[in-house]
């Protein structure tokens, strides 16, 4: 299984992006009960948790709740990140992860400017 991240870009303070992460190579019904969640890398910093789901279920990091919202699509084996009213401090790499495949995406870059 691979996953592909993309969405990321330049926007200004109080933007919006949405990111999407991509799943090849992945079973259906595998997939579909797989834990996938996005974290991020700001520079200097270490990756950090941001948000994940299963099943249905959700989880967020503090600093993103009522901001972000992650979401599934398993038909299309994606995942998406919804992300509101950004912040300087958002600036950062996010990564998808599956935590069943254990495999990271690639990464896509996120700048906010004020």
């Amino acid at each position: 299984v691979q996953l592909q991240a993309s969405g990321g870009g330049s926007v200004q303070v109080g933007g919006s992006l949405r990111l999407s992460c991509a799943a090849s190579g992945a079973i259906l019904s595998v997939f579909s009960l797989n834990s996938m969640g996005w974290y991020r890398q700001a520079p200097g910093k270490e990756r950090e948790f941001v948000a994940d789901i299963e099943s249905g279920a959700t989880n967020y990091a503090d600093f993103v709740k009522g901001r972000f919202t992650i979401s599934r699509d398993n038909v299309k084996r994606r995942v998406y990140l919804q992300m509101n009213d950004l912040k300087p401090e958002d600036t950062a790499v996010y990564y998808c992860r599956s935590a069943g495949y254990n495999v990271w995406g690639q990464g896509t870059q996120v700048t906010v400017s004020s």
